[in-house]
């Protein structure tokens, strides 16, 4: 009778009770092309017997240096991978890519510091694809412990060292901004995703400079410089901050269309507040673009079936994941920041004011 080792089972215990090497144990597992069937049969019958299931994947992978996967890292919870919709888009061009590749994802998630760190240090993957919307600095500061390959995405540090890939952002504004400058609107607001931890609500033009978020930041530049070049005063134009959510979108809306000197055009940085806002608008007996014109920021797929369908600024989202996941993998590596430029993609939210 064969007795199981008081241990986890280890292919040393098989090899032992079945009365072989170690390396014929291993090779009825790994090259049973070489083994004879009656020595075959005999260790897999004392595997069986003992509850051994095989030689560990990821341990021979590790020991060939390569386990083919890709982390895809951000301090937020794990819901914001399938929730957030710029998050989702980014995701789904990794995946396809990774598929055509044979290649694993692996979603390393946390919220709080010693979380990510624990979970950076024992993700089993070839190197890391970062979301360094918020906490970026400290996300690339932890990736670098592991010494694996890495690219930040969405990060605002000013570390030349840091291989980044991400949009010209303030080059996608001035586009949004010179569309509907374009079109003959000269009354704006700025519906801004957040600029620190806690704002929500109107802005000056100098505490948006000092935005926390650079991303933020940027964009309102952008959209200055085409004011500006228009013979704009942007301390017109009304800054709000939203959360990036309906709840306080909604909120913000209500109050800018309470008074009388409402905007005939909203410039929103990121499609979900712009969606957020033509809804706003449509609940309320606003016609969208006839009353207002809406442009957004990134172009998620959700924003091209919106009804009224979005004008956007679309990211070249497949680039952004391509030159991320080739330089994961081994392949051509980022070196600095690699800017890519955003196109503006026309569709039913704008028209010359009414």
């Amino acid at each position: 009778m064969i007795t199981p080792p008081h241990h986890p089972v280890r292919l040393r215990d098989v090899a032992r009770e079945a009365g072989v090497s170690q390396g014929t144990a291993s090779n009825v597992f790994n090259r049973p092309e070489v083994v004879r069937d009656e020595v075959k049969d005999r260790v897999l019958k004392v595997a069986e017997k003992l509850g051994y299931a095989g030689p560990s994947i990821t341990g021979r992978l590790l020991r060939a240096g390569k386990v083919n996967a890709v982390g895809v890292a951000a301090i937020k919870p794990l819901s914001y991978f399938f929730d957030d919709l710029w998050a989702r888009h980014l995701l789904s061009e990794i995946s396809k890519i990774c598929d055509a590749q044979g290649a694993g994802v692996a979603l390393v998630s946390a919220i709080s510091d010693e979380r990510i760190d624990w979970n950076i240090k024992s993700a089993v993957v070839d190197g890391f694809i970062l979301l360094c919307v918020e906490g970026g600095e400290r996300l690339v500061e932890i990736t670098r412990a592991r010494k694996l390959p890495y690219a930040a995405l969405a990060i605002g540090a000013a570390d030349a060292n840091i291989p980044a890939i991400g949009v010209d952002n303030v080059h996608g504004a001035r586009l949004a901004a010179e569309h509907l400058l374009s079109l003959g609107h000269r009354r704006f607001c700025i519906l801004s995703t957040p600029i620190n931890n806690s704002h929500v609500g109107y802005v000056t033009v100098a505490g948006m400079r000092a935005a926390e978020y650079s991303t933020s930041r940027d964009r309102a530049i952008g959209y200055w410089q085409a004011f500006e070049a228009a013979g704009l005063s942007i301390a017109d134009m009304p800054i709000i901050v939203t959360q990036e959510d309906e709840q306080s979108t909604h909120a913000n809306m209500g109050k800018l269309f309470a008074g009388r000197d409402r905007p005939t055009a909203i410039l929103a940085m990121s499609d979900k507040i712009a969606m957020w806002a033509v809804d706003w608008l449509l609940r309320n007996g606003f016609t969208v673009p006839t009353d207002v014109s809406i442009v957004g920021f990134d172009g998620v797929p959700e924003s091209a079936v919106a009804a009224p369908k979005l004008t956007t600024i679309e990211q070249p989202m497949g680039e952004i994941a391509r030159l991320a996941v080739e330089a994961v993998l081994g392949g051509r590596q980022i070196e600095g920041r690699h800017v890519l430029r955003a196109t503006l993609i026309l569709r039913e939210t704008t028209a010359p004011p009414h």
